[in-house]
């Protein structure tokens, strides 16, 4: 982490993208992760949430089951979270950005404009994703339907082909005049 001569706090995305995870069909970030991003204690950062527990709404902050914290836990090794003696905390984007209200630090400040930014460019690759599945998927039927009119086309061929081999005599019409047929 660097800071430029905006008094910007530079962290690289892949760092922020490290730490946001998918849990109850929520992106979310947890509460030691966060901690470790503002510089500040993980239990201080909780504690800063319980003073104005009101700003954090189960929409923008819960805390993770046993067995969601031991899936988090099987995809980065026990080692990485050894000492957690409790469930750990995640937010939201709306909690993290509500985060913003409560730490006040200059770094906090930053980090979380940072933070806001990524979530923002997550948004607009999963949007670009949407779209261009969209398109394949439309891609998709129009192949199908031409795959079903070239076999149509393929069935009437066959089908004037089999005449033209097996020609069925036509019965004449018109006229007939008498001795002659």
């Amino acid at each position: 982490m660097k800071e430029d001569s905006k008094n910007e706090l530079m962290l690289p995305n892949e760092i922020i993208l490290n730490k946001i995870f998918q849990i109850r069909d929520q992106k979310v970030m947890i509460d030691r992760d966060l901690a470790e991003l503002y510089g500040v204690l993980t239990g201080n950062l909780n504690k800063a949430v319980k003073r104005n527990i009101k700003r954090f709404p189960s929409d923008f902050m819960f805390q993770l089951t046993q067995e969601e914290f031991d899936n988090l836990k099987f995809q980065f090794g026990i080692s990485r979270w050894g000492g957690t003696r409790k469930l750990p905390f995640v937010f939201t984007e709306q909690g993290v950005a509500m985060l913003s209200g409560i730490l006040n630090s200059d770094r906090a400040i930053l980090v979380n404009i940072q933070i806001m930014r990524t979530f923002t460019e997550i948004r607009q690759i999963l949007t670009d994703n949407l779209s261009v599945k969209l398109e394949i998927e439309e891609i998709k039927k129009k192949l199908s339907n031409q795959d079903k009119s070239i076999e149509l086309v393929f069935s009437y061929l066959d089908e004037l082909m089999e005449k033209q081999e097996n020609p069925q005599p036509r019965t004449k019409i018109g006229y007939k005049i008498k001795g002659k047929e």
